[in-house]
């Protein structure tokens, strides 16, 4: 992992800065956030470390501690919202992942990860006969990779050389934005957005319902507490 760029010793007037997320896990049960960038103070040389927050468009978070260690800056706290999102959408990959490790030649088209309603689109076959078989199968063996609970590693990599990790790549990566690819295991996703440290954080997954929607095949899910 690249060192922490500490903003704090360029200008120690800075109050806020724009920063990317690097990686965000767990250690000793307390949540830890690691940006490209920093303005917050690590304790150190007599001084107590700052405390802040780390928002964006969908969650916040409370930075409680911020410590330095090898080069990079740990930021400890609390979410204040987005951890739900972070489950949401870690469980619609899973339920991706569940469909792969089934044999099933669906090819993902569209994910819906908000609270009301999350779904997963794919574009394929639906025998009617075994729907309900399908659906109880989506649901056990996405339960089963969950309780394997494997981390989340972030990987950045130029969009040719998804396929060496990714069992899809969709054409539609964004141009604009870095190239990454979320690890869940073995199993490499092209994503953006925000995700569960380790996959054992969303708990559980339910599967109310397999159905057609227009051409597309869709398969809702919810997540539980276990």
């Amino acid at each position: 992992m690249n060192t922490t760029k500490l903003l704090y010793l360029e200008d120690f007037n800075l109050l806020t800065s724009p920063a990317t997320v690097v990686d965000v896990t767990s250690e000793e049960g307390r949540d830890v956030v690691i940006l490209d960038q920093t303005i917050l103070y690590p304790q150190g040389g007599g001084q107590p470390y700052d405390q802040g927050t780390i928002e964006s468009p969908t969650g916040k978070f409370l930075v409680e501690e911020v410590r330095f260690i090898e080069g990079v800056v740990k930021h400890i706290g609390t979410f204040e919202k987005g951890k739900l999102n972070g489950r949401l959408h870690s469980a619609g990959h899973v339920v991706d992942i569940a469909i792969h490790k089934l044999g099933l030649e669906w090819v993902p088209v569209k994910g819906y990860h908000f609270p009301q309603g999350p779904y997963v689109e794919y574009k394929g076959t639906l025998n009617e006969t075994e729907r309900e078989k399908i659906k109880g199968d989506i649901e056990r063996v996405a339960n089963e990779f969950v309780k394997e609970g494997k981390a989340t590693v972030l990987r950045f990599m130029p969009k040719e050389e998804m396929k060496s990790v990714c069992y899809f790549v969709p054409d539609y990566l964004p141009a604009d934005k870095p190239a990454r690819v979320v690890m869940y295991g073995e199993f490499g996703i092209p994503c953006g957005g925000t995700h569960v440290a380790n996959v054992s954080d969303i708990k559980g997954i339910t599967i109310p319902k397999v159905k057609l929607e227009g051409e597309n095949i869709r398969v809702r899910y919810e997540i539980t507490n276990g």
